[in-house]
């Protein structure tokens, strides 16, 4: 399992990637599963977490900003105008962070940033049955916008010959794709290195089913 920083100007899962570039991932993602019996995953979700206390805390702070710049305007420095501004303002300023999630991310530490989008993307691979493989041979590259994080997450069968460790060149190699708006070619890059990495322990089988989907997964 690796996390990596990743960096593309803020979009939504839809808008993301086109369709020519998502044809082109779901092709990289039949041609690379071609030579190997494990199966490969990519998704795109737009937050790992809502982040709940983030938006409670920024709109307590907002509030309380914008309850005192009320408060000179009007000239009304006194206790028992500013705290009832603040509740006010409050559900309002907490909308607004909720709104607008990136506004969020200067009140989060990065080891909490780090474990929702790591929990996310294993949440994701019991949610979406990548585990249900009939060699425990799934792999997700799950990557989280708001956050700007990419994971790669690989099921037992994976681990047991490959570390999780190995996968974090392949991460970073994601990671730089998408801050220099290279997000298409990256992936696809990324997708044909996992397989030509699993294809060294998990050949291709006579009998070998397609058993995870090749298009994108978004929600």
């Amino acid at each position: 399992m690796t996390g990596k920083g990743a960096h593309r100007d803020m979009k939504h899962t839809s808008d993301f990637f086109n369709p020519e570039e998502l044809e082109l991932i779901r092709q990289a993602v039949h041609a690379a599963e071609a030579s190997t019996s494990g199966e490969i995953a990519t998704m795109v979700v737009d937050e790992s977490d809502p982040y709940r206390e983030a938006a409670a805390l920024g709109g307590m702070l907002f509030a309380g900003l914008l309850a005192m710049v009320v408060a000179i305007v009007l000239h009304h420095l006194t206790i028992w105008f500013y705290i009832p501004a603040v509740f006010l303002l409050y559900m309002p300023c907490r909308a607004l962070f909720v709104r607008v999630p990136v506004l969020k991310l200067p009140l989060l530490t990065r080891d909490r940033i780090d474990r929702a989008v790591r929990d996310r993307a294993v949440r994701a691979f019991y949610e979406k049955g990548l585990y249900r493989t009939r060699h425990a041979t799934g792999i997700l590259l799950f990557i989280s916008l708001l956050e700007r994080k990419v994971w790669i997450l690989g099921d037992k069968g994976i681990n047991d010959k490959i570390p999780s460790s190995s996968w974090q060149g392949l991460a970073h190699e994601l990671s730089a794709g998408l801050r220099e708006g290279r997000a298409c070619e990256a992936l696809c890059a990324v997708v044909g290195k996992c397989g030509a990495a699993l294809k060294e322990h998990f050949p291709h089988a006579p009998d070998d089913l397609n058993e995870l989907p090749d298009d994108v997964i978004t929600s």
